[in-house]
């Protein structure tokens, strides 16, 4: 996953030079940008870290100003730096789906349809659901008659409470109407090596790290967990396209300002980060790389944002997760 970030962060570096002598639109207004634009990320060597800094390269030029990409321990952290800035544009947040999915499951000191307004979905990865090869299925239809057939036999495998493997597992079970049991491990890889080793009899994880095992032939992958076919999974069909209508899991990631930023900052953010991501050049280089660029509106971010706050929430007080 790092070399994957790393060879993207060397891509933008290309890209961004490109951008070099773009100017701003005379309709983008008078005064902003004039200093320093920070994003404010998780850890150093992670995916959002790297993308961060690919973004920052890429939309630095044209805005004609250096965007500084800064790094803190965790969400909350992230979530209050940025929260305790002025509501200027100069601070920005590049989060993924925990900062609206953290308030759902423990107390918390922010709210992100409250507190944070969208610039741009940056990219949208959807999970696998993969069975041991033991298990006498094919298909997601498969899965669910034998799920229905032994009611609380089968188990599925997350990364702990609250991750997108836990929250694709539940909403699978609720919609699917099957008593399936989970079992939380710590972390993706004993996630994955507990199915492998026939622990669990399912999982859903993220492509990058089961598909080496689909390939191998160690694990059966049934369906991807997207709305839509994933151009990441080509010929994968969907749980959505399987006989669970409106199914939908996965992980987003996407940039932010403090509530009460200037619309007309907003606007200016997102056009550059949109126009970036939306290279041709670009989009098929991190699609080689196993990246999915969106590039969305701030109102289609927000939209999502609230379908998916919906829906979670609703899944996650039936499963009674919560984090302590």
């Amino acid at each position: 996953m790092r070399n994957r970030y790393l060879a993207a962060f060397m891509l933008a570096l290309t890209f961004s030079g490109a951008a070099c002598g773009q100017t701003a639109p005379a309709s983008s207004g008078a005064a902003y940008p004039i200093k320093t634009i920070r994003i404010i990320t998780s850890g150093v060597g992670g995916g959002n870290d790297f993308m961060s800094r690919l973004i920052g390269q890429g939309i630095a030029a044209p805005l004609g100003q250096p965007v500084v990409v800064e790094n803190r321990a965790n969400t909350i952290i992230m979530a209050q730096d940025v929260m305790a800035s002025p509501s200027d544009g100069y601070t920005l947040l590049f989060a993924s789906s925990s900062l609206w999915i953290l308030p759902l499951l423990q107390k918390s000191a922010f709210d992100a349809v409250r507190d944070f307004a969208p610039i741009s979905m940056i990219n949208r990865a959807p999970n696998i659901l993969a069975v041991h090869p033991s298990l006498p299925v094919k298909s997601v239809k498969d899965l669910i008659v034998l799920a229905k057939s032994r009611p609380g036999e089968l188990n599925y495998s997350a990364g702990g409470p609250g991750t997108s493997a836990q929250l694709a597992a539940e909403l699978f079970k609720s919609m699917a109407g099957v008593n399936i049991v989970g079992i939380n491990y710590k972390g993706s890889g004993p996630q994955i090596n507990a199915l492998m080793g026939g622990e669990v009899q399912l999982t859903f994880a993220t492509a990058t790290s089961i598909t080496p095992h689909i390939k191998s032939g160690r694990l059966r992958a049934l369906a991807a967990t997207s709305l839509e076919p994933s151009a990441l999974l080509p010929g994968m069909t969907t749980v959505a396209a399987s006989g669970l209508a409106g199914f939908e899991a996965g992980s987003i990631d996407g940039m932010f300002v403090k509530a009460g930023t200037p619309a007309a900052v907003i606007a200016r953010l997102s056009q550059e980060v949109v126009r970036f991501l939306n290279q041709p050049e670009v989009k098929e280089r991190f699609h080689n790389t196993g990246v999915e660029m969106v590039g969305s509106s701030p109102d289609q971010f927000a939209a999502a944002i609230k379908s998916e706050v919906i829906r979670m929430d609703k899944v996650i007080r039936d499963a009674g997760i919560r984090l302590n």
